[in-house]
């Protein structure tokens, strides 16, 4: 019987570019090992990965991701704001205080929207 997601894979057009984002602008670090074709980042307590698209996927055919909400916990989400909007980071939502602490969202370079908050 199932329990609760235990892994999520992004599909990406640039896997340099993506893991660049995630690494250099969000801060996630690399797992040890990750499969070909496949970054794995050592986030808790799920792990989280991109990936190059299966051959069925067309990113192209639309937003990817629509309908999907990807949260990520970070320490200090007003300053992680100041500093990906400085760096030019396209921000979706602008930060403001929720049940979830101090939360914003982002755009990474494929158009998914990432949830960024550093409450509970």
């Amino acid at each position: 019987m199932p329990v609760g997601p235990d892994f999520i894979s992004l599909q990406v057009r640039d896997l340099d570019d993506a893991a660049a984002f995630y690494e250099e602008r969000l801060g996630l670090r690399r797992a040890p090992a990750s499969p070909p074709g496949a970054v794995v980042f050592a986030t808790q307590p799920i792990p989280f990965a991109i990936r190059e698209p299966l051959p069925t996927t067309d990113l192209d055919a639309g937003q990817p991701g629509l309908g999907v909400a990807i949260w990520v916990k970070v320490d200090g989400a007003q300053a992680l704001h100041d500093q990906l909007a400085a760096q030019g980071v396209s921000i979706v939502t602008a930060p403001s205080d929720g049940p979830f602490g101090r939360t914003f969202a982002v755009s990474d370079p494929d158009g998914y929207v990432i949830t960024l908050h550093d409450g509970a």
